[in-house]
């Protein structure tokens, strides 16, 4: 499918690629469309701004980014002439980048864990479903939005076209990386995107990396492992996620209950319910949310209550840091927490890095056994594929690695109440 030109390009102001063209008349019209602009109330990094307080930056930037850098990769296969390269898959995969966020809810990943629901599920619903999105898709063709679907849901027949947005190495990490330390403060997730577009090469139905290109995709993990543990891991950040879990989870069990709310909207009703369906669900977005924080504060439910004042006022749980899982301990906690009268289930919380839905780089025979990304292939001069790390020492060093600490999270204030209700040993435990 050729994609049908604008009269007069369109171009985004960027901080992070300076510049982002539009140039086909599709993409213009679906970036104005409602689901679309929804992502301007998103932010892509969750509840980190209560961390590094410029981390205000959406998911409606970070798509038009991944976009672009598409947009720039198909560019360079183009210019380069290569056979490998299936020229008809570009608008498919320009729309794929530009639309791979859609079904991000507010605070997506903590709604994900509470709702068991998935935001790829929603962005192919959004697509196929009556939309604004799936009215302009159809213009292209009737079959058009089941395939940029397909895409996004990695079932699409061309790999290639997959590999763009969703690999080891695609748009997606690339810019939300370098948009994530610029908006953070941080210099970690800096490394030189323009060698790595460089050096990328459509290969036998795969994008890979000419050898020569090794050491900026060197630099491009290690800057991924240090905005693991410097931002993305942040103890700060896992305190204020595990508050706003616990408010979700709180509000479902009163839902449940029958509890009557003196303030709540509809879709947020339904998302309680879990009978949400795409028209409220892409009119939920984080405003709605904190606006319901906000009148929370007044319910008759106490720790609904708690847990929504120290939300919105950054009163985050402390933390103190273990080097190994001591489980007994752990439940006794928990139960001398329960005959204080303190639950436990919402008011300690054990943490540890290993179930955040990140990984720095996973080999070859780690991505098959967990159906994940396909590795990074470095392509020498005698067209030769080796996967990455077979080359690298620092990939090596670094490949399916996972450090870290335990934290136990407890809110400081209440437990010193309680204090004389503990033993010596939960005592020290929290620190008192």
């Amino acid at each position: 499918m050729r994609p049908r030109p604008l009269a007069e390009e369109k171009v985004f102001k960027d901080p992070v690629h300076k510049y982002i063209y539009v140039q086909d008349e599709i993409i213009w019209k679906l970036i104005n469309t409602k689901e679309f602009q929804r992502l301007r109330r998103i932010r892509q990094l969750g509840t980190s701004y209560l961390t590094f307080h410029g981390a205000e930056h959406s998911r409606f930037s970070h798509s038009l980014g991944v976009y672009e850098i598409t947009r720039k990769i198909i560019s360079q296969f183009e210019r380069g002439g290569y056979a490998d390269w299936p020229k008809e898959e570009k608008l498919v995969s320009l729309c794929a980048a530009l639309l791979h966020d859609l079904g991000h809810g507010p605070f997506s990943h903590s709604i994900e864990e509470v709702f068991e629901t998935h935001h790829e599920e929603w962005t192919c619903r959004i697509l196929l479903e009556e939309t604004e999105i799936n009215a302009v898709l159809r213009e292209v063709d009737s079959a058009f939005p089941k395939q940029v679907a397909d895409v996004i849901c990695k079932s699409y027949g061309q790999p290639i076209v997959i590999s763009l947005v969703s690999s080891q190495m695609d748009a997606d990490r690339m810019d939300y990386l370098l948009r994530d330390a610029y908006f953070t403060g941080v210099n970690y997730g800096t490394f030189d995107l323009e060698r790595i577009l460089r050096v990328l090469r459509p290969h036998k139905g795969r994008i890979v990396v000419k050898e020569s290109g090794m050491h900026a995709v060197e630099d491009y993990l290690m800057s991924r492992y240090q905005m693991y543990w410097q931002v993305y891991f942040h103890p700060v950040t896992r305190s204020s996620e595990i508050i706003l879990r616990q408010i979700f989870r709180r509000a479902k069990e009163l839902h449940q209950q029958g509890y009557s709310f003196k303030w709540i909207i509809e879709p947020l009703r339904q998302l309680l319910a879990g009978t949400i369906d795409v028209k409220s669900y892409t009119a939920l977005d984080e405003a709605m949310v904190q606006t319901a924080f906000g009148q929370w504060q007044y319910e008759q439910d106490e720790l609904l209550v708690d847990l929504c004042e120290r939300f919105l006022n950054r009163k985050l749980y402390k933390y103190v840091t273990m080097d190994e899982a001591n489980e007994s301990l752990w439940q006794k906690a928990r139960e001398q927490m329960s005959q204080a009268g303190l639950p436990p289930e919402y008011y300690l919380e054990i943490d540890f890095p290993f179930d955040l839905p990140y990984d720095v780089y996973r080999t070859g025979a780690s991505s098959a056994e967990k159906d994940e990304k396909p590795p990074i292939l470095l392509l020498d001069q005698e067209e030769r594929l080796f996967e990455i790390s077979a080359r690298s020492e620092i990939i090596h060093s670094i490949s399916g690695l996972h450090r870290g600490k335990y934290h136990l999270y407890f809110p400081e204030e209440i437990l010193r109440t309680k204090a004389h209700q503990l033993s010596r040993d939960v005592r020290q435990l929290f620190g008192f």
